[in-house]
């Protein structure tokens, strides 16, 4: 963890600190060694929430982006277990930023608990990950809104494990190194997989890393998703129906095409 209760206070870890944590109250240890970034460990073998992963430099770079306040947040589920959130801003929105693997059962609790979340996964851990998405990025298509895509086939973008969440995830795929301007799409946008299903297409949305930033400190969601996947489904289910309806036709009614060519 990055804070625990010095004095009363939030505090980062420094050498030889003793605090407690801000959501069980025991014993923390600062651990400053070379080795990994500065943190608070539970004085024992294990902490007080079991969802707790190690953290990385990219972990936080990325909660470096929020008040501290909103940082390591604790919060109880229905069942009255205790779970210390990455962030949580003051308008309610839950932001997880996951680097190792997560168990698709520990996610689905995840999601069943904070509710009004999103993922912020490290595209860069798996090396699959990036060339993955770069080859299934072909299968994007348009919709009338830029940055909103739909794709029938989200498995050839994104990794398996990801594909039934019930809250946005979004890939980071430049991971810690600064973003070269000459790169490409794939890694100057994040990418994000909205949940459910659009009549059986995923949608899928890019935006500025600078964008999502700003959308999770100043509202209560980065993204409408829901909305935008049922909007986005209406608008397949009435293109469907118009097509059966245009098949149905009497040939003799069906409107043509009219091929125009331009006058001298």
């Amino acid at each position: 963890m990055r804070y625990a209760l010095f004095n009363g206070e939030r505090h980062e870890a420094e050498p030889h600190l003793v605090g407690t944590c801000p959501g069980c109250a025991k014993a923390m240890i600062a651990k400053c060694g070379s080795q990994r970034i500065h943190h608070w460990a539970h004085k024992g073998a294990r902490g007080c929430d079991p969802w707790w992963e190690p953290e990385t430099p990219w972990h936080r770079t990325w909660k470096g982006h929020f008040d501290e306040s909103w940082q390591e947040v604790a919060l109880h589920d229905e069942g009255g277990q205790k779970h210390i959130a990455d962030v949580r801003t003051e308008h309610g929105l839950v932001l997880e930023f996951q680097h190792s693997h997560i168990s698709p059962v520990e996610r689905q609790s995840r999601e069943d608990s904070y509710r009004n979340m999103v993922w912020i996964v490290d595209g860069t851990r798996r090396k699959r990950d990036l060339p993955r998405f770069i080859d299934g990025r072909r299968s994007l298509r348009f919709s009338p809104w830029t940055g909103i895509y739909t794709t029938p086939f989200p498995y050839e973008c994104f990794p398996s494990d990801w594909l039934d969440s019930a809250a946005p995830v979004f890939f980071d795929f430049a991971g810690m190194d600064p973003v070269d301007p000459r790169a490409g799409i794939e890694q100057r946008l994040l990418w994000g997989l909205l949940p459910g299903r659009a009549d059986g297409h995923a949608v899928v949305v890019a935006f500025a890393r600078e964008h999502i930033i700003l959308a999770a400190r100043t509202r209560p969601q980065i993204v409408p998703a829901r909305e935008i996947v049922a909007t986005i489904g209406s608008r397949y289910r009435a293109a469907r129906v118009e097509a059966y309806r245009y098949a149905a036709r009497p040939a003799w009614r069906r409107r043509t095409l009219r091929r125009h060519t331009a006058r001298l």
